[in-house]
């Protein structure tokens, strides 16, 4: 029972997961009341798993493939909330193009299920189930609004790609299993002497996997297409919530399992970084539309939090959960004002609908404009503390040259978030936008922004926080 209660929150969510998908079934038009009820579950899953990280010392059960400790606690209290977050502000967006059906909250909780399993994975098996689950949440998630091509389309890139990535990472899995004799990460770490450079190619097919999904260059292809035609709020948690487990995944596969071979996976790491820095950094700069962009932007921010996990020390990795924290809040407030470019039931996303937007909405422009600065790196917004981390953990390994691309990737990047604030403020301005929004949707904003602008006067909490974690 004990050890049952440590799984409370996965279990607790796949129940609810089961009564919700009864409750829609039986019920008329229970959209609603469904979305509002999955809001509530993923709070209380939010304070099972906060109840766990106190006190709490590290725990395997079901013969150790399943670890709880405080890492994994602490990345699925992020991944809950960012969820929270990305359903609260979807609702409008959804009933505009008549897709606020009950499907849609469970599918967000069976994916969040999914990450929660792999967050928690100490075991090969272990995490390839909780990717699966996540991921064909995913593919229904990209198709949802079938009445539009590009949705459509966007689903059938992201599954018969995905399908060829989670091929590739079973055949790492399975070349690791065959070498060792193990899929649990500590019996592979003990089984490393024999088998070094054999077990070089499981890991790099484990990585191409995982670099997969969270869209780093080479393997970011299907990202922008996907981020373009999925439904915005579906982009919106594209951008932020798989990325949260993917990199809790990284770091655990990489420092448990293969620490002693550090050396065969940092080259690997640092080639990620880098090619995703400057590729993000450059590719972006010709995009007509910003869901295109966001996506391009993505893949240079996840380069960033790659150099953290590549510098091969705890100061590494916690400046990469702190990275990928920033990036959630400041992605929220940048899909915030997306949402709120709506004019006669529909919604704009092209870059030049930012036209002069400060002359009729100079509000939202200013958030905007912070949200931009800090995603540019600017101090003393929060983002410009993210790359801060990052770059001093590299540093501090000597991995200079990682540290020089990394800034001027952030330089060239900061070209094209100049050329939005541009277009807001001095273009010719367009038609006035809707200045009706749901509360969620302002409050996300508001909230979004003033962390950004006021991160400064209180950095030292989130380093607080991410500073208890120990994985090496």
């Amino acid at each position: 029972m004990e050890n049952l209660q440590l799984v409370l929150p996965e279990i607790f969510l796949s129940l609810s997961i089961m009564f919700l998908l009864i409750l829609g079934a039986f019920k008329k038009d229970s959209s609603k009341l469904i979305h509002n009820l999955s809001l509530s579950l993923l709070i209380v899953t939010a304070t099972i798993s906060f109840n766990e990280t106190i006190g709490i010392s590290e725990t395997k059960l079901f013969n150790n493939s399943v670890i709880i400790d405080y890492f994994s606690s602490l990345m699925k209290i992020i991944t809950l909330l960012a969820a929270f977050l990305v359903l609260t502000i979807s609702s409008n967006y959804l009933k505009t193009f008549q897709i606020f059906k009950i499907e849609y909250p469970i599918l967000i909780l069976s994916s969040v299920l999914g990450m929660m399993v792999m967050i928690s994975s100490n075991d090969l098996i272990v995490f390839y189930m909780g990717l699966e689950l996540q991921s064909l949440a995913l593919y229904v998630l990209a198709t949802f609004n079938r009445d539009q091509l590009n949705s459509s389309e966007a689903g059938l890139k992201y599954f018969v790609l995905s399908a060829l990535s989670s091929g590739l990472l079973l055949y790492g899995c399975s070349l690791i299993y065959g070498f060792t004799g193990s899929t649990n990460f500590n019996l592979i770490a003990n089984q490393l002497n024999s088998n070094e450079y054999a077990l070089t190619f499981g890991i790099v097919f484990i990585l191409v996997g995982l670099a997969f999904k969270i869209s780093a260059v080479p393997f970011h292809m299907w990202a922008p297409d996907v981020y373009e035609g999925s439904p915005t709020s579906v982009t919106l948690f594209f951008t932020m919530v798989p990325k949260i487990a993917a990199l809790t995944v990284f770091i655990r596969f990489l420092y448990v399992p293969f620490l002693n071979l550090i050396d065969q996976w940092q080259m690997i790491l640092i080639f990620l970084s880098i090619a995703s820095m400057l590729f993000g950094a450059v590719a972006a700069i010709g995009q007509t539309n910003l869901k295109r962009l966001v996506a391009y932007s993505s893949i240079g921010h996840v380069g960033y939090a790659l150099a953290g996990v590549a510098a091969g020390t705890n100061d590494g990795i916690q400046s990469s959960i702190m990275y990928i924290t920033i990036y959630v809040l400041m992605n929220l407030g940048l899909f915030s004002c997306l949402l709120m470019l709506k004019r006669d039931n529909q919604y704009y996303e092209k870059i030049d609908d930012l036209s002069g937007l400060s002359k009729n909405h100079p509000m939202l422009s200013l958030s905007l404009l912070i949200i931009l600065f800090s995603l540019a790196g600017i101090p003393p917004l929060a983002g410009f503390f993210a790359k801060f981390y990052v770059f001093k953990a590299v540093i501090e390994q000597s991995m200079y040259f990682l540290a020089i691309v990394g800034l001027l990737s952030t330089v060239v990047a900061a070209f094209y978030y100049l050329r939005l604030i541009k277009i807001m403020y001095f273009d010719e301005h367009k038609e006035k936008y809707d200045t009706e929004h749901g509360f969620w949707l302002k409050f996300s904003l508001t909230a979004s922004t003033v962390l950004i602008l006021i991160y400064f006067i209180f950095p030292s909490q989130l380093v607080e926080v991410v500073s208890r974690i120990n994985i090496i």
